[in-house]
C-alpha cells in the first residue's frame, strides 16, 4: 500500500472517530501540534555557515534567516510586538545559536532586562559577558564600556551583541548613557557592536525618538492595527504568537519561525 492510500485511511478513520463521539456528546480532542524541531538538529542541517552569519531564525522555505556581522547597513534591529509574544524567546535563540556557531574570541554577547531570571540559564557561559539589570548603575557603565571599546574597534576583529530586553527602559537612563547609547545605535555596527532591542507595542509611541534609530525590525504578534501600522506599516495579527516571526524585505514581510530551545533553557 502506497504512502497516499495509507494516509486516506487515518483521515477516514479520524473522521469517523469524531463523528462518534460527537454524537455521544463527547468533544473530540484537537490532535496536538507537531513540536518545532531543536535549535541543535537545525543548525546540523544547515552548517557549515560563514564565520561572519548570525543565525535568526528559519524562513518558511526552509532557508536560513541570517545577518551578516560584518555589514553595518542593516543597523540595531529592533524586534517589536505584543507582550508574551516570543520577543524575549527570539534573543534568547539568537545567543544560544552564539554559542554553537561562533567561538568567544569572535562574538560575545552581553543582556539589559528589567528580568533577570528569565536569562538565569545563560550566567556563566563563555560567549556571555554579563546580564544586567536595567535600572541598576552597572548597566550605566556596560553601556559606557561599549562605547569606548566600539570607539576604539575600526571595525576588525570580535562583534559584541547588546541585548536590550525591554527597550521601553531607555528612556529612564540618564543623558549622558543615553548619548552613550544613541552613538551606538548609529555607529555600532560599522564598530562591530549590534544592538537588538525589544518592545512591547504599548509602548510605541512613547519610543518614536527611538524607533527612528531602527532601520531594521522584527515583528512578533501585534494585534492592534493602529499599532502595527505604526511599527510596519501592515497588519501583524496574522502571525502565531510566540511562534512566527516577520522581517520587513521591500514592500513584503518575510516569515519566519523559531527552533526549540527548550532543552537548552533546562540546562
Amino acid at each position: 500500500m502506497n504512502n497516499t492510500s495509507d494516509l486516506d485511511l487515518m483521515l477516514n478513520a479520524l473522521t469517523e472517530i469524531i463523528q462518534e463521539e460527537k454524537a455521544k456528546g463527547i468533544t473530540p480532542q484537537t490532535p496536538l501540534k507537531p513540536a518545532q524541531p531543536n535549535l541543535s538538529s537545525v543548525l546540523a542541517r544547515i552548517t557549515p555557515l560563514p564565520s561572519e552569519a548570525l543565525f535568526l531564525g528559519m524562513a518558511n522555505d526552509g532557508l536560513p534567516v541570517l545577518l551578516n556581522l560584518f555589514d553595518p547597513v542593516p543597523g540595531p534591529l529592533l524586534i517589536a510586538g505584543d507582550s508574551s509574544t516570543g520577543k524575549t524567546r527570539l534573543l534568547q535563540t539568537i545567543a544560544c545559536g552564539v554559542e554553537n556557531l561562533h567561538a568567544p574570541e569572535l562574538v560575545k554577547y552581553c543582556v539589559v532586562t528589567t528580568k533577570p531570571d528569565e536569562w538565569q540559564t545563560f550566567y556563566g557561559k563563555e560567549h556571555n559577558l554579563g546580564i544586567y539589570k536595567t535600572d541598576e548603575e552597572n548597566t550605566a557603565e556596560l553601556i559606557k564600556s561599549l562605547a569606548e571599546w566600539a570607539h576604539n574597534n575600526k571595525g576588525d576583529g570580535q562583534c559584541v551583541l547588546l541585548f536590550v530586553d525591554g527597550m521601553n527602559a531607555f528612556n529612564n537612563l540618564d543623558p549622558l548613557t543615553q548619548q552613550n547609547l544613541r552613538w551606538l545605535l548609529l555607529r555600532g555596527p560599522s564598530r562591530r557592536v549590534w544592538i537588538f532591542a525589544t518592545l512591547d507595542t504599548d509602548h510605541a509611541k512613547a519610543q518614536m525618538e527611538w524607533l527612528e534609530l531602527f532601520r531594521t525590525r522584527l515583528f512578533s504578534f501585534v494585534e492592534d492595527a493602529e499599532h502595527a501600522k505604526v511599527l510596519a506599516g501592515k497588519n501583524l495579527d496574522h502571525l502565531t504568537p510566540a511562534e512566527e516571526f516577520a522581517m520587513r524585505e521591500d514592500d513584503n514581510l518575510l516569515k519566519f519561525w523559531l527552533p526549540s530551545i527548550e532543552e537548552r533553557l533546562s540546562k
